[in-house]
């Protein structure tokens, strides 16, 4: 059954917990379609794991669009939700917002978009949710904010930051997100605002007491290791297995192993001869 804003909305009313990895190309939404997942994150972090760059701040919308529908072509079931990157979506600009959301979801793909923000986004969240375009929002640590958040920190630590999640959780769900995600949150305060939402909370970061849980692809499976976050676990160390298989193959290569017969196609002996 295809996953959707209505099944996520079911799963958390049944006490159903949800799952979202990220994805950015064909080949690993097809596995993730094999998969038990619900949905697929085209995260702007693809501009770290597959851009290499140093954040998510230079990522375009045309990079969200590229990547978008590669995943989009890959899966049937698994719902696809398209990060919109930084300044594609301002209060100063409404308009401009719901038409960038507009094109991740037509020529991207996507089923849905994700945005950062609390109670500065509402209005934005409003504007794209009636033009009939799913909203998952994401509160907490928000890496597009880094620079005026002073780094990649654990937010809501104390009353005044933790009642300003509150509110923009609050803020998101009257908006009209379907789901927020909680980033770097204290497992205590995540529980208490996912009890407090009808909407799933998706965490990262956040505990146990969220609706659901979002990892990076590359960081569960340890292929990228320029940083690892407290909050990641490695179910699978295939960035090891790939260095190994490449080195496997460079050494057959060198020593005259591969290609055998086996990997190899024929020429009748006569034809060859003929040729001069």
């Amino acid at each position: 059954m295809k996953n959707t804003a209505l099944t996520f909305k079911k799963a958390k009313e049944d006490g159903e917990k949800l799952t979202m990895i990220t994805a950015y190309d064909y080949t690993t939404a097809k596995l993730v379609e094999k998969s038990n997942i619900n949905s697929i994150l085209v995260g702007d972090s693809l501009g770290m794991t597959m851009l290499g760059l140093e954040d998510t701040l230079s990522v375009t919308v045309e990079d969200m669009i590229h990547h978008s529908k590669a995943v989009a072509r890959g899966v049937k079931d698994t719902m696809v939700i398209c990060d919109m990157p930084f300044m594609s979506y301002t209060n100063t600009d409404i308009a401009k917002a719901v038409e960038n959301a507009g094109r991740l979801m037509s020529e991207g793909r996507a089923n849905c978009v994700k945005l950062e923000g609390g109670t500065e986004v509402k209005e934005i969240i409003k504007a794209i949710v009636d033009a009939k375009i799913p909203v998952c929002a994401h509160i907490g640590l928000t890496p597009q904010s880094i620079n005026s958040l002073g780094g990649f920190k654990v937010q809501g630590k104390d009353i005044e930051t933790a009642k300003k999640l509150i509110a923009d959780a609050n803020a998101v769900e009257e908006a009209g997100a379907f789901a927020v995600v909680l980033e770097c949150v204290p497992k205590g305060l995540a529980t208490k605002i996912s009890k407090m939402l009808s909407i799933p909370t998706i965490g990262i970061g956040a505990g146990y007491g969220c609706d659901g849980q979002v990892l990076v692809y590359q960081d569960m499976l340890g292929m990228y290791d320029d940083f690892t976050p407290k909050f990641v676990k490695h179910f699978a160390n295939i960035g090891e297995d790939i260095v190994e298989a490449f080195n496997q193959y460079d050494k057959e290569v060198k020593e005259g192993i591969f290609p055998t017969d086996d990997h190899s196609f024929k020429i009748k002996e006569d034809v060859l001869n003929q040729i001069i």
